[in-house]
């Protein structure tokens, strides 16, 4: 045995810990939802499925709340490492659900004053962004997978997530000019970083056209495309138990600090990552992960606590 091996099997050693059955029991989280459907698809990987196929995958209040809400449990569930964003039917997303702008109209067109009024709109409107940003916010890495449409509020769920996927049929559509207003949930934030060309942004955003899968692979919307949803949905779960089977303490600090340094400087971002690793680097994750490359004989990967 090398002296690196022995060293690092001697550092490791004091750090292990040992987990009762009942403290993972109790740990382990209930999801119960109407508008969406959250299931196990591999060990570690979750699969939140948006689930209204009678009525496209629109986007209601109700669905609006579910993804906070779900997100949020999943960002502190242990049993989760990485999320897969899919949905059921023949489509991904409609978009909004337009039966819901009756409690916008009621709003607008009340004879209460302006002021209170406009308040009132405004918290709405920053709390529906608050809860599409709780993906963002999720330590885990969120996969998105598009089949078919995606439209209006759907553009502003699928740019929350870290990878995105589509099938040969999908299409996405900025539609919210075209309904009388700008998009105001998240596209016009995001999407620009997502894509990194202020131009086509423009494009999409002012003439509300379809993008089909081939440009959105081009422009970097979409990292892969498949020709079926059952190929892409088996890829997305094969990325996913790729990516579980890493150290948790490693990929969740990736995230954070990805989306940390997307939005600030350079500096700030380096300096935001050296202190998670002040701390991080003395995790036993490093220590098992370094065995593991040092040891030739053995193929599978380490296993890790949960985090």
């Amino acid at each position: 045995m090398s002296v690196s091996t022995k060293l690092c099997r001697h550092l490791l050693k004091p750090k292990c810990f040992s987990y009762s059955t009942s403290r993972q029991m109790s740990d382990t989280m209930t999801y119960n939802c109407k508008a969406l459907n959250v299931t196990k698809a591999a060990p570690y990987v979750f699969n939140v499925e948006l689930n209204r196929p009678n009525k496209m995958n629109a986007i209601n209040k109700g669905m609006w709340e579910e993804v906070g809400e779900v997100f949020n449990k999943l960002d502190r569930d242990q049993e989760c490492r990485v999320v897969i964003l899919s949905a059921a039917g023949k489509m991904f997303s409609s978009g909004i659900d337009l039966s819901d702008l009756s409690q916008l109209a009621s709003i607008v067109y009340s004879e209460d004053d302006i002021a209170r009024k406009s308040m009132m709109m405004y918290q709405n409107i920053r709390h529906l962004q608050d809860l599409f940003t709780t993906i963002e916010k999720c330590k885990k890495p969120v996969i998105g997978c598009v089949h078919s449409a995606c439209v209006g509020a759907g553009v502003d769920l699928i740019t929350t997530t870290d990878i995105r996927m589509c099938t040969m049929d999908a299409w996405f559509c900025v539609k919210e000019v075209d309904m009388g207003l700008a998009a105001d949930v998240g596209t016009l934030q995001r999407l620009p970083k997502v894509i990194g060309s202020q131009s086509l942004v423009s494009d999409l955003c002012l003439t509300a056209r379809r993008m089909e899968s081939q440009e959105a692979e081009r422009c970097g919307l979409v990292s892969s495309v498949f020709q079926t949803k059952e190929e892409m949905m088996n890829a997305a779960v094969d990325m996913a138990t790729m990516i579980a089977a890493k150290s948790p303490v490693a990929v969740q600090g990736t995230k954070m600090n990805l989306v940390y340094s997307r939005e600030h400087s350079v500096e700030e971002g380096l300096d935001e990552v050296a202190k998670w690793n002040m701390t991080m680097l003395q995790s036993e994750d490093l220590m098992k992960s370094a065995m593991a490359a040092m040891d030739k004989t053995n193929t599978e990967p380490p296993e890790f606590a949960d985090f």
